[in-house]
C-alpha cells in the first residue's frame, strides 16, 4: 500500500482548501487582460502595470488622491425618489439598487461628494463610480451635483466634477433626461458667481453626461486613453456607414482635435490640479460674487 492510500479523500481534499486561497489577489486588466497583484494594483492608483490603463477609481480612493493628507469631508446627499416609474426589465429597479447599495462600496448612489484642500486652497469634488449601475445619471445623481454646486458656491470654491458614466439612467425614463438640463442650469448658475468649474474626464464617460455638464468645464482634463463621446464607436459606424479612425473618442484623439484642454497621467493629478486652482483663484478673486445661503436639493 502507497502513501497516498492511507490517506482518506476527505484528508487529501482538505490539505486544499477553498477557503485557504483569498479570491482578490489577483484582477485582469480590462484593457490588455494581464493579471496584477492587488496591491501592485491599488499603490498603482488601479493604472494597469503593464499597459499603463486607467481603471475605475471608487470615489472614496480618488478622494484620497486628490485632497491634501488625504484629508476630506464627505457631503450627505438628499434621497431621492426610490422607483418613481415602478420599472421592471429582467429585474425590478429596486432589486438593482438593492444589490448595488449592498456591494463592496456601499454607495447610496453612483455621485459622492466631498470637500477638503488641494494645494491648501479650499475645492469641492464630486466622483461618480462607475460600478454603481455604471455610473448612470438619475435623479439621485442630480440632486447630488447640484448640491455640489451650491457648496461650492457657499465655501466660494473651485468645483471639480470628475464623471465617469454610461450617460442617462433608463430605469427613471424622462425623469433621468431631466438631470441633463437640472445640471446644466446649475452650472451655468455656478459659473455666474466668477468660480472656476474644472472638469476630469476618466473612462468612460458618455451619453448623457457628456451632453450635459461635463462638456461645460472652464478646464477639460482627461485621463489617459479614457473614451470620451455621446453615442458608441459602433453606434456612429453603422450610421455613417465609415470606419471611424483609430483612437476615435479616446482622450488623446480629443486634445488632438481641441476638444480637451489636456491629458494628464492620475498621479500627476493632484498636483495638476493644485496649479490650476492656484492660478484661477488667485487671478478672478475680484470678480467672485458673495455667496447667499445654499438651499439643499432633493426633488426632482
Amino acid at each position: 500500500m502507497s502513501w497516498l492510500d492511507r490517506f482518506s479523500r476527505t484528508k487529501v481534499s482538505g490539505l486544499f482548501r477553498k477557503s485557504d486561497i483569498p479570491e482578490d489577489l489577483w484582477e485582469k486588466c480590462t484593457n490588455c487582460e494581464q493579471m496584477i497583484f492587488h496591491r501592485d494594483l491599488t499603490l498603482n492608483m488601479r493604472v494597469c502595470t503593464h499597459c499603463g490603463f486607467h481603471m475605475h477609481l471608487p470615489p472614496k480612493e480618488r478622494f484620497s488622491s486628490l485632497f491634501d493628507d488625504a484629508e476630506f469631508s464627505s457631503m450627505d446627499l438628499p434621497k431621492a425618489p426610490l422607483d418613481p416609474l415602478k420599472f421592471k426589465d429582467r429585474k425590478r429597479y429596486t432589486d438593482r439598487l438593492k444589490e448595488a447599495r449592498s456591494s463592496e462600496h456601499k454607495h447610496t448612489d453612483a455621485l459622492e461628494v466631498a470637500h477638503g484642500k488641494i494645494g491648501g486652497q479650499e475645492v469641492v469634488v464630486a466622483a461618480f463610480d462607475f460600478s454603481f449601475l455604471g455610473g448612470s445619471m438619475g435623479v439621485a445623481v442630480g440632486n447630488g451635483l447640484i448640491n455640489a454646486g451650491k457648496l461650492a458656491r457657499e465655501l466660494k470654491s473651485p468645483l471639480v466634477v470628475i464623471p465617469s458614466s454610461g450617460g442617462a439612467r433608463m430605469q427613471e425614463g424622462a425623469l433621468s433626461l431631466m438631470q441633463m438640463a437640472r445640471t446644466t442650469v446649475a452650472v451655468d448658475d455656478f459659473k455666474a458667481d466668477g468660480l472656476p468649474y474644472i472638469v476630469i474626464f476618466s473612462n468612460p464617460t458618455t451619453g448623457g453626461v457628456t451632453a450635459s455638464f461635463a462638456m461645460l468645464g472652464d478646464i477639460a482634463i482627461a485621463e489617459p486613453g479614457a473614451v470620451i463621446g455621446f453615442a458608441g464607436q459602433r453606434v456612429i459606424e453603422e450610421t455613417i456607414r465609415q470606419k471611424l479612425p483609430d483612437g476615435f473618442q479616446r482622450s488623446e484623439y480629443l486634445l488632438d482635435h481641441g476638444m480637451v484642454d489636456m491629458v494628464i497621467h492620475r498621479k500627476d493629478l493632484r498636483e495638476m490640479l493644485s496649479r490650476i486652482v492656484g492660478i484661477l483663484m488667485h487671478n478672478n478673486q475680484d470678480n467672485i460674487k458673495p455667496a447667499g445661503n445654499p438651499t439643499v436639493v432633493g426633488s426632482t
